[in-house]
């Protein structure tokens, strides 16, 4: 059974820096975590969850709109472990964040569309002046 753990939020000023890391456990030798594809969701209250960075098993990586330039979404196979380096926050930002992976081997042309079955527990990122 696959289990995701993140860590790495907190209280930042708008501008501040925060790296979230999820850590993945549970997979087998046959489908190891490398095959896997991850990704970064966030929620805002009164809001749906919606995706806002993702990498492929092959490290390529997708950004929503909003946080191109500014997010950066990195994996270590080695380390069952996926990243989110957030620069210059804003308010906006603001939401838990989750770390989900799933096996895919479709098209990412619409990515944020992909299905994931495995999500981990949340981290909020409050961003406030």
């Amino acid at each position: 059974q696959v289990q995701l753990v993140e860590s790495g939020g907190g209280l930042v000023q708008p501008g501040g820096s925060l790296r979230l890391d999820c850590a993945a456990s549970g997979f087998s030798s046959k489908f190891p975590f490398s095959d896997y594809t991850s990704a970064w969701f966030r929620q805002a209250p009164g809001r749906v969850r919606e995706g806002v960075a993702l990498i492929t098993s092959d490290g390529a990586p997708y950004y929503e709109d909003s946080v191109k330039g500014r997010f950066t979404i990195s994996r270590d196979n080695a380390k069952n472990t996926v990243s989110l380096q957030m620069n210059n926050l804003i308010p906006e930002d603001t939401a838990v964040y989750y770390c989900a992976t799933d096996y895919y081997d479709g098209s990412y042309y619409i990515w944020r569309d992909i299905t994931f079955g495995s999500f981990g527990q949340g981290t909020q990122v409050t961003v406030f002046s």
